[in-house]
C-alpha cells in the first residue's frame, strides 16, 4: 500500500470512529429526551387525575382534609426503628370516618389486580390510621371503597386450627 493509500485508509477509520462516537451521542440524547417527555405526559396526566379526582370525591359527599397529605411511619427491622415519609393524594372525611383517597389513572393502576396499588393501599391504610381507603379513577369517574379485613379475618376465626399468629398454614 502506498503512504496516500495508508493515510486514506486512517481518514475513514477515523471518519467512521467519529461518526460512530457522534451516533452514541445523539442516540443517548434522543433517549433522555423521550424519557423527559413520557415522565412530562405522565406527570400532567397524574396532575389532570388528581383534579378531577377532587371534584369527584366533593360531588360524591366528602370533604377534603389535605390534598397530599404526608404521614411519617415506623415500621420496625429486626426491632430497629425505620421511619419512612409517606404522601397520599387526599384525605377525606364522611359520615365520622377519616379516609385515605388514592388516585390512579391508566389502564392497570386503578385496580386491585395491580399488587403495586393493592400494596400501596394497604400501607395507607396503616400508616395514616385511617378508617378505610379508596381508590379514586377519575378517567372512569369512580371511587371505590377498599377494605382490608385482614384483623376482621382473624377475630372471626379465632385461634383454633391455626399458628401462633392466627395464619392457617399446611403442613409439609
Amino acid at each position: 500500500m502506498t503512504h496516500d493509500g495508508a493515510v486514506i485508509a486512517a481518514a475513514i477509520t477515523l471518519g467512521a470512529l467519529v461518526g460512530a462516537l457522534v451516533a452514541l451521542v445523539l442516540a443517548r440524547r434522543a433517549r433522555r429526551w423521550r424519557g423527559g417527555w413520557r415522565a412530562r405526559r405522565r406527570a400532567a396526566r397524574a396532575g389532570a387525575g388528581e383534579d378531577a379526582a377532587a371534584a369527584l370525591l366533593r360531588r360524591a359527599g366528602f370533604r377534603i382534609v389535605a390534598r397530599q397529605a404526608r404521614t411519617w411511619w415506623t415500621p420496625l427491622v429486626d426491632g430497629e426503628p425505620h421511619e419512612i415519609e409517606l404522601r397520599a393524594d387526599y384525605l377525606v372525611e364522611a359520615h365520622g370516618e377519616l379516609l385515605v383517597a388514592e388516585v390512579k389513572t391508566g389502564e392497570a393502576a386503578p385496580s386491585l389486580a395491580t399488587a403495586a396499588t393493592r400494596r400501596q393501599l394497604l400501607e395507607y391504610h396503616v400508616a395514616f390510621a385511617a378508617d378505610g381507603v379508596l381508590l379514586v379513577c377519575p378517567e372512569r369517574g369512580t371511587i371505590h371503597r377498599i377494605e382490608f379485613p385482614l384483623v376482621a379475618a382473624r377475630r372471626a376465626r379465632g385461634r383454633d386450627g391455626a399458628g401462633r399468629d392466627g395464619i392457617e398454614r399446611e403442613l409439609a
